[in-house]
C-alpha cells in the first residue's frame, strides 16, 4: 500500500542530513533536554559556600540568555530515517541491567 501525497516538501534526516524519499518508512521524534540540579544541601548543613558557589558559577556563565536557555531547557523535532533510528535507539537504550548512565 502506498500513499503520496502531492505538494509535501521532501523529508531529510535530521540525524545524517539524507534525503528521505517519499516510499521510505521514517521516525518522527521530539527531544526533550530539561537541566536540573540539587543546588543546596537537603539537609541544611551546607551553610552560604553553596550558595556562594552557585552565584560565581552564574556570574561565569554565558552573557547570552538564550545559551542559559538551552542550558536548561532544549527541544528539537523532527524526522529520522530507518538507519538513523537503529543508531538512536542503541545510543538512548541502557544496557540490560544498567540502572543509571553515570
Amino acid at each position: 500500500m502506498s500513499f503520496l501525497v502531492a505538494g509535501h516538501p521532501p523529508k531529510t534526516c535530521a540525524a545524517c542530513g539524507r534525503p528521505i524519499a517519499p516510499s521510505e518508512l521514517y521516525y518522527r521524534f521530539t527531544l526533550v533536554l530539561q537541566g536540573e540540579q540539587d543546588v543546596l544541601d537537603a539537609s541544611g548543613k551546607g551553610g552560604g559556600g553553596e550558595l556562594a558557589a552557585v552565584l560565581r558559577q552564574l556570574e561565569q556563565g554565558p552573557e547570552d540568555p538564550r545559551e542559559w536557555e538551552e542550558q536548561v531547557h532544549w527541544e528539537r523535532t523532527g524526522v529520522i530515517c530507518t538507519g538513523c533510528r537503529t543508531v538512536v535507539m542503541r545510543t538512548l537504550t541502557p544496557p540490560p541491567g544498567h540502572e543509571d548512565p553515570h
